[in-house]
């Protein structure tokens, strides 16, 4: 396979993806320590709180198993590979950022699984009564990918005809 631009902006949209993302949480699990890991209101729907995720999205299968942990990791790892390799094929703009974001995003969630054990997620949305389960750059970076994939397929005329 050789160098495309394609492959130079998805790899470049994976690496933000990634620096932004671990670059956020160490911020926050620092500026949380020193709160005594309290959660702060920063507007009025959105609060900064401290959650380590062991399971995948919404906690779901969450346990202390080290399986879970190295078998997620190693999946997310194999689908983001899986992914650029795919991105490195395309010649969509939307299609390489969308799969560099999600590809991003997921390696973001598996690094904080080899090195914490857990997903370190600290955004938490909520309105009368109600609240989204905490999220992290990573997960909103993986949403809004698959988004742009999906608008992208949809929206695009079909080429083959």
């Amino acid at each position: 396979m050789r160098w495309t631009p394609g492959i130079a902006v998805g790899l470049s949209t994976l690496f933000a993806v990634l620096v932004a993302d671990q670059v956020s949480k160490a911020f926050i699990i620092d500026f949380m320590a020193e709160r005594g890991f309290h959660p702060l209101d920063v507007m009025p729907h959105v609060r900064l709180v401290m959650v380590w995720n062991r399971g995948i999205s919404f906690g779901m299968l969450a346990q202390d198993s080290g399986i879970l942990r190295w078998g997620l990791s190693a999946i997310a790892f194999a689908i983001a590979t899986g992914l650029m390799v795919w991105v490195a094929r395309q010649n969509d703009l939307w299609t390489i950022l969308g799969g560099g974001l999600v590809a991003g995003g997921a390696i973001g969630n598996a690094v904080d699984r080899v090195i914490h054990g857990a997903v370190a997620d600290f955004i938490d949305l909520h309105a009368g009564g109600w609240s989204w389960p905490a999220f992290n750059v990573a997960d909103s970076a993986i949403t809004v990918g698959v988004g742009v994939l999906v608008l992208n397929a949809l929206l695009r005329p079909d080429r083959r005809r």
